[in-house]
């Protein structure tokens, strides 16, 4: 059974999520800031991280990744589509506000590049990647199928769904992207999201307010 640890960081309060197992490896969701407390999270719990994955690259979601490697040699793993936009304040988003500093985050090696969906495994830990576009073009979903929790960044929230009004956006597209990759899941898989309270597909189903056609 793995162990779920959520932290949310930063004005946004972004959640981060840090997943364990028995022996005490784990990966890191969307360190999206405050990487000093991310580390002091690690060492207080004993955790040995693997590597760093993003859901997607918005500003918010990516702010403690270059904090967290400077510490520990890990790899971080991020879709194709968006693997420039972690060095593009105007793509990421910091560039728009003028109260932000331009988030600017090295890029991956390319053999950590997302390019398809399907099983990955990382150590121990064995899991699904869903390309969930919609949001943001490279929008990806981790789902842990044995364990019955899904890391969705900003796909799907508790009786709400992803804004769609940013680069690359598209409200059609995500909608058949909740509908097909998450609605789709067990009804009683938890939905991690990247803000707010963990929900179900089937509560979504039963009474989110934009989900009412499916």
């Amino acid at each position: 059974m793995l162990n779920v640890r959520k932290y949310s960081l930063g004005p946004i309060q972004t959640n981060c999520y840090i997943v364990s197992n028995k022996e005490k490896d784990c990966l890191i969701f969307d360190p999206g800031e405050e990487g000093a407390r991310i580390v002091n999270e690690l060492r207080k719990n004993g955790l040995n991280p693997l590597a760093i994955l993003l859901t997607h690259t918005h500003f918010d979601h990516i702010g403690g990744v270059d904090a967290v490697r400077a510490i520990y040699n890990i790899p971080l793993y991020v879709h194709e589509k968006e693997v420039e936009w972690l060095a593009d304040p105007m793509k990421n988003g910091s560039g728009k506000y003028a109260e932000l500093p331009n988030y600017i985050v090295k890029k991956p090696d390319g053999e950590h590049i997302i390019r398809k969906e399907g099983e990955m495994t990382i150590g121990a830990f064995t899991f699904t990647v869903a390309h969930t576009p919609g949001h943001s073009p490279g929008s990806v979903s981790f789902i842990f199928k044995d364990d019955a929790f899904a890391i969705v960044g900003d796909t799907l929230f508790e009786q709400s769904i992803g804004r769609t009004d940013l680069i690359g956006g598209s409200m059609n597209v995500l909608l058949k992207s909740i509908h097909d990759k998450l609605l789709s899941l067990p009804e009683d898989t938890i939905i991690y999201p990247g803000h707010g309270d963990y929900t179900t597909p089937a509560a979504e189903m039963d009474s989110n307010p934009f989900l009412n056609g499916f």
